[in-house]
C-alpha cells in the first residue's frame, strides 16, 4: 500500500532520518525528518497555473510546534494552538531565506511550505530539522528548485565548534550559529555570539557549511528514489529588444536619477523614467507592459551595479568602506527611563528603554513549558518611515526579524540578573529609513539603555554590508543604501563591540558566495563598527550613575532559606501586609533572594527593615527603633525589627519610678530599646532608660546597683520570694506562689529583670 522510500545518517552524534511516501501522499512532496526523538513533518503543494497579470513569487512558508509533541496541553482560555508565535515566525524566515533566491527568475507559480513538529524529545531543536524537511519536500516535488539545501546549528564553547548542540550547551557555551547552503555555496547566517573574533565566526561558518553539505547529500540520495518529475518550465521570451529600446529612451535618465543623493528627489526622478517608460508601452498589451516594467528595474540594476564595480562609484558618491554621517543624542524624550534619537545617514530610529520589576517579565508557553524572559525588543517599522501609505498597527514579520537581530546583538553585553535585578524593555521606532534600520536600532538601543543605567558589558553598534558580484569580480560595501540592498547580491550585517561580533546575518539573492568574499566583508565591517562607536561616545561614553527619577528602584536582599517561611508568612499574610503597609513590592524566589521595588526609596527602605526583623536575631547590647503594641501592669510590649516583641519592664522605663506604665508611654508610640538579655526560649528583655530617645544614643546606667538580700523561709501559700513589688504586696519576681496577687511571668514565659528577681 505505502511505497516508502527512507534514508539516513549519522549526523552530530544522532541518527538523521529522511522518509517519504508514507504520510501526505496527496501534496506534491511531503517528508518526515526525524533526529533523535524529534520529528517534523514537511508538505509542499504549488499551483499549476499563475494568476493573471501576477509578476511576482508567492511563496509562503507556515511553521507550527504542536504542543502535543512535547506531551503538553496549550495555556490559556482556548486550550489550542492559535496565531503564530515569535519562535514560529522566526523559524518560518530561517526556512524561507535561503530557499526563494533558488528559483529561477521568471517562475511565479505559487508555493505552500507548511511544516509541523510532531514530536519533540527535548535535546535536539525542530528548527534545523524544519529547514532540512522543507528542503527535501521541494527537491522531491518536482517544482523548479536550485537546491537541495541542508542547515545546521553551531556552537562553540572552549575553543571548540560544536554541531547541534543543545540549547543547554548553547546557552553554556558562547555562540548560537544557524547556517543554511547548497553543496557549493553559504546561502544564509543567522547568530548571536558573545563577542567572538572575525576568524572565530568565520571559522563556525565554514564548520557549519561542512555539515550543510552532508545533509543536502542525503536529500539528494532520497531524490533518487523518490524524487517526481520535473516541471517543464516554459522556454524564456527573449525580451532584449525592448529592453535596448527602453536603454535608449531612458537609460541616461535612470543614470542621471541614481547620480542624486537624496533619496526623496532620486525617487521622484526614477518615478519619472518609470511613467515615461509605461507611455511609451501604454498601447500595449498587459503582458508587454509588465515585461517593460522588469525591463526598466534591470536597466537600473546593471548602471548601478557597473558603475560600483568598474570604478567604484556608489549613489550617493560615497566610498565603498564610508559610513554615512552619523549623529546620535540621548536623553531624548523627559519621562521615559531612557531615550535616544540614532540618525545614520537617511535612516533613524528613536530608541528608549523602560526598567521594570519581576512582574513585567515575559511568560513564554513553548514546547519546552513555560519560561520567562528579563530582556525584551520590539521594533516598529511604520509605512512613513519611507514616505509610503501602508497597513499600520500590527507586527509584520519582517518586524518580528528585525527585532530578533537586535535583540541578538544586544543579550550579549546585558549584566546578570544579580548584578542588575530589572526587566528590560527596549522599543525601536524607526522614523526614517534608507537601509539597515535594524542596525541603527543596535547602535540606538545601546545607547538608550546606557542613558537608563543599564550597566551595559560594553556599547554595541552594527552595520549592514552589501555585495555586487560581476562574474570573477566583486565590490562589498559598506553602510548600505535601501537602493544597494535592492540592487545588490547580499544583505551582510554584523553587530558587536570593540572586543568582538555579538551577532552576524547574511542573506544571499545569488547562489551563494565564497569564503574569501566572507572574509572580505567581515574585515571591511569591523572598520566600520569601529567608527560607529567612536561616533556614539559623543553622544554618551559612558553608564548613568543615576537612573532617572520615574524608573524604580530594585534593591536586593539574601536570606536563609529556612526563612523564606517567616518572610511570606501563613497564606502569604505577612508579605501582604508588608507590600499594604510600605507600598514597595516585594518578590522573594525558592533561593531566598528577594528584590524589593519602588520608585520611592523610603518605602524601599521601610520593606527592608520589616523583612531584617523578620529573619535576623536580635543583638544582646544593640539600640533597635520600636513601636509600643501592648501596655501591662508590669510594663510594655515593644515590637523591634519588624516581627520581635520584647519586654520593657516598668523598672526600665526611667530611672526614676514609674507609678503606672500608662502615665508614661502609649500603644504605637515610636521608641528606642537596647536589648538588654535574651533568655534560652528567645524571650527579649529590652530597656528604654539607658537610651537617648531623641538620638537614640545610648547613656551611662547611672542607677546604683541594688543589694540582692537573702531569702527568707518560705511558707506554704505565700507569694514567691525576692523584692516583691506588687501593688498590692503580693511577690514580685519569679513568685509562684498560689496567694501571690502581685504581678506574674504567667508561668515564667516572660523573664523579669534581675534587678527585681529572686536572690
Amino acid at each position: 500500500m505505502f511505497d516508502v522510500k527512507k534514508v539516513e545518517m549519522e549526523w552530530g552524534g544522532q541518527t538523521l532520518t529522511l522518509e517519504t511516501g508514507r504520510i501526505a501522499r496527496q501534496a506534491d512532496g511531503a517528508v518526515l525528518a526525524t533526529l533523535g526523538e524529534t520529528v517534523v513533518l514537511c508538505a509542499v503543494t504549488a499551483a499549476k497555473s499563475v494568476r493573471e497579470g501576477q509578476d511576482f513569487f508567492p511563496l509562503t512558508v507556515h511553521y507550527q510546534e504542536k504542543f502535543s509533541a512535547a506531551g503538553r496541553i496549550p495555556g490559556g482560555f482556548f486550550k489550542r494552538e492559535g496565531r503564530a508565535t515569535e519562535k514560529e515566525t522566526l523559524t518560518c524566515r530561517l526556512i524561507d531565506r535561503p530557499c526563494r533566491p533558488l528559483f529561477p527568475e521568471g517562475f511565479y507559480n505559487e508555493i505552500n511550505v507548511i511544516c509541523q513538529v510532531m514530536s519533540y524529545d527535548g535535546v535536539n531543536e525542530p528548527d534545523i530539522l524544519a529547514m532540512v524537511a522543507a528542503s527535501a519536500a521541494l527537491t522531491i516535488s518536482g517544482v523548479p528548485f536550485m537546491g537541495p539545501i541542508g542547515a545546521a546549528r553551531v556552537g562553540y564553547k572552549e575553543g571548540e565548534y560544536q554541531l547541534n548542540p543543545s540549547m543547554e550547551e548553547v546557552a553554556e557555551g558562547e555562540l548560537d550559529l544557524v547556517v543554511a547552503g547548497t553543496q557549493g555555496a553559504v546561502m544564509m547566517v543567522e547568530s548571536e555570539a558573545k563577542e567572538l573574533a572575525e576568524d572565530v565566526m568565520l571559522g563556525a561558518v565554514q564548520f557549519a557549511h561542512d555539515a550543510c553539505k552532508d545533509v543536502a547529500g542525503l536529500i539528494i540520495d532520497l531524490a533518487e528514489q523518490a524524487a517526481k518529475a520535473p516541471w517543464e518550465l516554459a522556454p524564456t521570451e527573449d525580451n532584449s529588444g525592448i529592453k535596448e529600446d527602453l536603454r535608449k529612451l531612458v537609460g541616461d535618465d535612470i543614470a542621471a536619477a541614481y547620480k542624486l543623493t537624496d533619496k526623496s528627489a532620486r525617487s521622484d526622478a526614477l518615478n519619472s523614467v518609470r511613467d515615461k517608460a509605461k507611455e511609451k508601452y501604454a498601447d500595449e498589451d498587459g503582458q508587454t507592459q509588465m515585461t517593460a516594467g522588469k525591463m526598466v528595474k534591470k536597466l537600473e540594476a546593471e548602471i548601478v551595479r557597473g558603475a560600483i564595480i568598474k570604478d567604484g562609484t556608489r549613489i550617493d558618491g560615497r566610498k565603498l568602506d564610508q559610513v554615512r554621517p552619523i549623529e546620535a543624542m540621548v536623553g531624548l524624550l523627559p519621562r521615559t527611563h531612557g531615550s535616544a534619537l540614532f540618525t545614520r545617514g537617511e535612516t533613524q530610529a528613536i530608541v528608549t528603554t523602560t526598567l521594570g520589576t519581576k512582574d513585567a517579565e515575559q511568560m513564554i508557553d513553548g514546547l519546552d513549558g513555560l519560561s520567562y524572559t528579563n530582556f525584551m525588543l520590539h521594533y516598529n517599522f511604520p509605512p512613513y518611515s519611507v514616505g509610503e501609505v501602508g497597513r499600520f498597527g500590527f507586527t509584520s514579520r519582517r518586524e518580528t526579524g528585525h527585532g530578533k537581530l537586535a535583540f541578538r546583538a544586544l543579550r550579549p553585553v546585558l549584566p546578570t540578573v544579580e548584578e542588575f535585578p530589572y526587566t528590560i524593555r527596549v522599543l525601536s521606532d524607526i522614523t526614517e529609513s534608507n537601509g539597515s534600520s535594524s542596525m541603527a536600532t543596535v547602535c540606538g538601543g545601546s545607547l538608550a539603555m546606557m542613558d537608563a543605567g543599564v550597566p551595559l558589558a560594553r556599547p554595541v553598534s552594527g552595520i549592514a554590508m552589501g555585495l555586487i558580484l560581476e562574474g570573477e569580480e566583486f565590490a562589498v560595501l559598506s553602510d548600505i543604501l535601501g537602493d544597494e540592498d535592492h540592487l545588490g547580491d547580499m544583505d551582510f550585517k554584523v553587530a558587536g563591540t570593540e572586543k568582538g561580533i555579538t551577532s552576524l546575518q547574511m542573506d544571499i539573492k545569488v547562489a551563494g558566495i565564497t569564503q574569501e568574499i566572507m572574509k572580505s566583508a567581515l574585515e571591511q565591517a569591523s572598520g566600520g563598527r569601529t567608527h560607529i562607536l567612536g561616533e556614539m561616545s559623543k553622544a554618551l561614553n559612558s553608564v548613568r550613575t543615576e537612573m532617572s527619577e520615574h524608573a524604580p528602584r530594585i534593591e536586593t536582599l539574601q536570606i536563609n532559606k529556612e526563612k523564606i517561611r517567616e518572610v511570606i508568612g501563613t497564606g502569604g499574610k505577612v508579605i501582604r501586609e508588608i507590600v499594604a503597609e510600605t507600598g514597595a513590592k516585594v518578590d522573594i524566589d525558592d533561593e531566598g533572594l528577594i528584590k524589593v521595588s519602588s520608585s520611592d526609596k523610603s518605602q524601599i527602605d521601610a520593606a527592608i527593615a520589616w523583612i531584617k526583623g523578620l529573619v535576623e536575631e536580635a543583638e544582646v547590647g544593640k539600640v533597635y527603633d520600636g513601636k509600643v503594641v501592648n501596655l501591662v501592669d508590669f510594663g510594655a510590649f515593644v515590637n523591634f525589627m519588624g516581627g520581635k516583641d520584647g519586654l520593657v519592664h516598668v523598672s526600665e522605663i526611667k530611672n526614676e519610678r514609674v507609678e503606672k506604665v500608662a502615665d508614661e508611654l502609649s500603644e504605637g508610640q515610636e521608641v528606642k530599646v537596647k536589648v538588654l538579655e535574651i533568655d534560652q526560649r528567645g524571650k527579649v528583655r529590652l530597656s528604654m532608660r539607658v537610651v537617648d530617645q531623641e538620638t537614640g544614643e545610648e547613656l551611662e546606667d547611672t542607677r546604683p546597683p541594688r543589694e540582692n538580700k537573702p531569702r527568707g523561709p518560705r511558707r506554704d501559700g505565700a507569694g514567691g520570694g525576692g523584692r516583691g513589688r506588687g501593688r498590692d504586696g503580693g511577690g514580685g519576681g519569679r513568685g509562684r506562689g498560689r496567694n501571690n496577687d502581685g504581678p506574674k511571668d504567667e508561668g515564667g514565659d516572660i523573664p523579669l529583670p534581675s534587678s527585681i528577681t529572686e536572690d
